[in-house]
């Protein structure tokens, strides 16, 4: 039955954690009122779980790109309810992106460029997007140390602060692992 809530690439069979994060979203449309009717059609592509450090988790539930923003409607209680049930973790909701390569040849039929949503850079962006949702990032700066490490300095928005605070250090290690980046986050004043 949790099989309707996830729907691997290839139709490859979902793995154990993979199975039990969707059995409790399907779970949570059956018994949530608030929720029941949002989730009905919706459906993620992979749940992985990432080490942040000093022994905690924090889940990570990609979803379809297409389904982003029907999801970003329901995040703030559907994370809410999902870390609930997953006691301890912190839940992030991505969405699956495609980089293409620098060697990406367009067939015959479409001509063009490129489309610069599926540069390594623009997908990094994105999931950096993605992981801070439903904060806005107000800026950003790269400081370059003198051994040549560079440091992403991400700044959020104050109003949010005190709900993403205790986050910080979990978007740090998630970003960190899914784009081998460092980033700090601060909040403008």
């Amino acid at each position: 039955m949790s099989v309707q809530k996830i729907r691997k690439s290839g139709g490859a069979e979902p793995d154990e954690f993979e199975a039990s994060v969707a059995q409790e979203l399907l779970s949570l449309e059956v018994g949530s009122t608030d929720l029941k009717a949002s989730l009905r059609d919706l459906y993620i592509t992979a749940a992985k779980e990432v080490d942040c450090g000093n022994g905690r988790k924090a889940i990570l539930i990609y979803v379809p790109y297409k389904l982003r923003k029907a999801f970003n409607k329901i995040q703030l209680r559907l994370v809410r309810e999902l870390e609930k049930k997953f006691s301890g973790r912190h839940v992030l909701i991505i969405a699956q992106r495609t980089i293409l390569g620098s060697s990406f040849r367009r067939s015959q039929k479409t001509k063009g460029p490129l489309p610069r949503s599926r540069t390594l850079t623009a997908v990094q962006d994105a999931i950096l997007e993605d992981i801070v949702y439903p904060t806005e990032i107000v800026g950003k700066r790269t400081r370059v140390k003198v051994d040549g490490k560079r440091i992403l300095k991400i700044f959020l928005d104050a109003k949010d602060q005190a709900n993403v605070e205790p986050r910080c250090e979990t978007f740090s290690a998630v970003y960190g692992k899914l784009t081998n980046k460092i980033v700090t986050f601060h909040f403008n004043a």
